[in-house]
């Protein structure tokens, strides 16, 4: 197994990687403790050569590995790549850019919705790979064989997954699909967690702006003290608590105490401290500094069948172009086409349009209807269609 724990190692092989077009990349890391991920190794592959990095090894110098991730002539392939780039993200401040995502890739090539890299490795490298070590403690040291063997076989198979998958997508034209996909994990805010956004995940059920600007409040205190402490947020403090907080202001430490989300201890506590410090400066707020409620989108009536009819047709489409469904709309985007032609959903631009979304508008309209043929839905065409329209 080719292990890298030290710097001169590494800075050679990295400066060998520099020379290629693509490299595959995958990492281990712990969160289970922490806010920000540790990272317990970087598996790295080129085309003839591949190794473990171990970032945990005393006095190893990781800067060969993040200019590798920067350097904008070598495409860095991953699987399911969000946490992984996350990592990269939090040490450098970038997104390791060119990089592809095979889950994407396949979403595009008929393996449908969230294909497994094991399924992947299998159907287009001819690999088995053995997921028992995936739940290992990776940050204990020495790392054993069969690590080592996991760990690499995470990067190895997935050169041919990616030349396999690129070379489909070059057959079919369908390249720009996955490249549509793949902007929301180039763009930085992806990987960001803003406290003054943190509210917005807790979804509170509420019709008082005075409450959800309270969750904001609390929401914002409790990420940026988890990051500074470097813990997991609800070791902090529970959603649920905050929540009840949110609902139920306290006034002082016995207010606090009493609430079944939080207890005595963390009451009289720092954290109680701090909570009661953001409930007060809560209340001084005016009201034109509360968020405003979330707009309620409320459906026009009887417009439910038509979005069983589009979904039926979503299905139909995704088959006949072999495509997961959700990646050209999801329930939300149904709704909204039902409801209005206009609507800003990415199923009514670009290549999903050409092969759903004026084909959604002409069955909302009466232009298109399907039928069934014994096991098979066929459209068939009333009017002039939507893409004649234009």
């Amino acid at each position: 197994m080719s292990l890298i724990t030290d710097s001169v190692a590494l800075a050679e092989f990295c400066a060998g990687l520099a020379r290629a077009d693509f490299i595959t990349v995958d990492t281990e890391f712990m969160r289970e403790k922490t806010y920000w991920p540790v990272l317990c190794l970087v598996q790295i592959a080129g085309p003839e050569s591949a190794a473990a990095i171990d970032p945990l090894a005393p006095g190893l110098d990781l800067a060969p590995v993040l200019r590798l991730m920067t350097d904008a002539r070598v495409l860095k392939v991953f699987h399911a790549a969000r946490q992984d780039v996350e990592i990269f993200v939090h040490m450098t401040g970038t997104v390791p850019v060119p990089l592809f995502d095979t889950q994407v890739a396949a979403m595009v090539c008929g393996f449908g919705e969230s294909a497994s890299y094991e399924t992947l490795a299998a159907k287009l490298a001819g690999a088995t790979i053995d997921k028992s070590s995936r739940f290992t403690d990776w940050s204990h040291r020495p790392l054993s064989e069969r690590q080592l063997q996991y760990a690499l076989a995470d990067v190895v198979p997935l050169r041919k997954v990616y030349e396999r998958l690129a070379a489909r997508l070059d057959k079919s034209g369908r390249a720009s699909w996955v490249a549509d996909q793949m902007a929301q994990l180039r763009d930085p805010k992806t990987y960001r967690n803003d406290p003054a956004e943190a509210w917005r995940r807790l979804k509170p059920r509420t019709q008082s702006r005075r409450t959800l600007a309270l969750v904001r409040e609390l929401a914002a205190w409790r990420e940026a003290a988890a990051q500074k402490r470097d813990v997991p947020r609800n070791r902090l403090v529970r959603d649920e608590a905050l929540l009840e907080i949110a609902a139920h202001p306290p006034r002082n430490v016995e207010d606090l105490a009493r609430m079944r989300a939080f207890g005595r201890s963390l009451a009289e506590g720092r954290i109680g401290t701090e909570i009661l410090a953001v409930v007060e400066r809560a209340r001084t707020l005016p009201e034109a500094a509360w968020p405003e409620l979330p707009a309620q989108h409320k459906l026009p009536a009887g417009i439910g069948p038509v979005v069983d009819l589009m979904r039926v047709l979503l299905r139909l489409v995704a088959e006949e172009n072999d495509v997961a469904p959700r990646l050209i709309a999801d329930n939300d985007d149904l709704e909204a086409i039902a409801a209005d032609d206009n609507a800003a959903v990415r199923a009514l631009s670009g290549w999903r349009a050409e092969i759903f979304g004026r084909d959604a508008l002409d069955l909302k309209h009466g232009r298109l209807a399907l039928t069934a043929a014994g096991t098979r839905i066929e459209r068939l065409h009333l009017g002039p269609t939507a893409a004649a329209a234009q």
